[in-house]
């Protein structure tokens, strides 16, 4: 890598309805940083792959420019470019990942491919430097749902994973039931603030006192069947006319309920790792419940690390710190890489199960 002591890095990040590009001086230093989120899905209440594909070519230039011109720097002056490749939707990672091989080869610099949720593992890091591990990652996102032991950057123990919905889809999707805007997260935690989550009792999926750790459900996560319950109970409350009235409670009693098993998981991957340092991840992560409530069940005993919300959501300066890391180990991409909408997660060791590492990606 040609440049000064403290290398530039550019980070692409396309992978669904956020435009994003960031310049990372060293590991750690945002120079530029710039998240364009895509207003077209509102009306759709999700995002619409091919509008979103499109979006991000109109966008990526502009927002490229954007980012380099706030860190003082020309396209010429990055030393690595580092780019989402998967997963994620086919057709916006491509954008990205197109955009980047161009500009890369132009300039004869190297690139990386990055895997989107071992971004969101180091995003946290980007604002404390105490974000380091061994801790216990839960990654909550639209997509995604994962519970990892990670005892060294590199190195991932998956515990547990959604076997439908994942946390995002499930909030997004609650919301749209209850007649608030896409995204659903923000718009459901303000929502169930004035909300009594006693009022209505949802279920918690996969979640009894009688599970052990050897019990293939002790880790793994489901939001399918909450779901339902959501909408059972929107129907008899729309039924009753009294859906109006209601509606804070069954955000509140949705959101209890997630938390609740969100929580209890990521508490039991810190009881049967000791390891006490827990690290939140993904965009749901922004939830305060969530850190809430996992901070006051370590009870003083452990640190819960997250991102400000800039940093949880889908950006560039993880791609960046991660391609940076990735970088340094070598893992260079080759001129014929591309995008892949079941990227496997990179380091990732599952001894419980008998799959590669392949992550499934479920669309919002």
């Amino acid at each position: 890598m040609t440049g000064p002591a403290a290398p530039l890095v550019l980070g692409i990040e396309t992978s669904c309805d956020e435009t994003s590009a960031a310049v990372l001086s060293g590991d750690h230093r945002i120079l530029g940083h710039v998240v364009l989120s895509q207003d077209v899905h509102l009306v759709y209440g999700g995002v619409v792959p091919e509008l979103a594909a499109r979006a991000h070519l109109q966008k990526v230039d502009a927002v490229v420019d954007e980012a380099l011109s706030q860190a003082g720097v020309g396209l010429r002056d990055i030393d690595l470019f580092g780019v989402t490749a998967g997963p994620g939707l086919i057709g916006a990672l491509l954008v990205g990942v197109c955009w980047t091989k161009a500009a890369a080869y132009g300039l004869g610099r190297p690139w990386v491919r990055v895997h989107h949720m071992e971004a969101h593992l180091f995003a946290p890091s980007l604002e404390d430097a105490q974000a380091e591990p061994p801790f216990v990652a839960l990654l909550v996102s639209g997509g995604h749902t994962l519970l990892l032991h990670v005892p060294a950057w590199g190195e991932y123990e998956l515990l547990g994973q959604t076997r439908d919905d994942a946390a995002g889809e499930a909030y997004d999707k609650v919301a749209k039931l209850l007649g608030l805007p896409y995204p659903g997260g923000p718009h459901i935690e303000r929502t169930a603030a004035s909300g009594d989550p006693t009022r209505h009792r949802l279920p918690r999926p996969m979640l009894t006192r009688k599970q052990a750790p050897d019990d293939d459900e002790y880790y793994d996560f489901s939001f399918s069947g909450l779901k339902t319950a959501v909408v059972e109970l929107v129907r008899t409350l729309t039924a009753d006319g009294t859906l109006e009235q209601e509606r804070a409670h069954v955000a509140a009693a949705f959101q209890a309920a997630t938390v609740d098993v969100l929580a209890t998981k990521t508490l039991r991957a810190v009881e049967q790792t000791g390891c006490a340092s827990v690290l939140l991840g993904g965009g749901v992560s922004a939830n305060r419940g969530l850190r809430a409530e996992i901070s006051v069940r370590l009870k003083g005993g452990g640190r819960v690390f997250y991102s400000s919300p800039r940093l949880a959501l889908d950006n560039g300066a993880m791609v960046a710190r991660a391609a940076r890391f990735r970088f340094d180990r070598g893992e260079l991409a080759s001129s014929d890489g591309s995008a892949s909408a079941t990227l496997p997660f990179p380091g990732l060791r599952d001894p419980l199960r008998s799959g590669s590492g392949s992550i499934p990606m479920f669309s919002r």
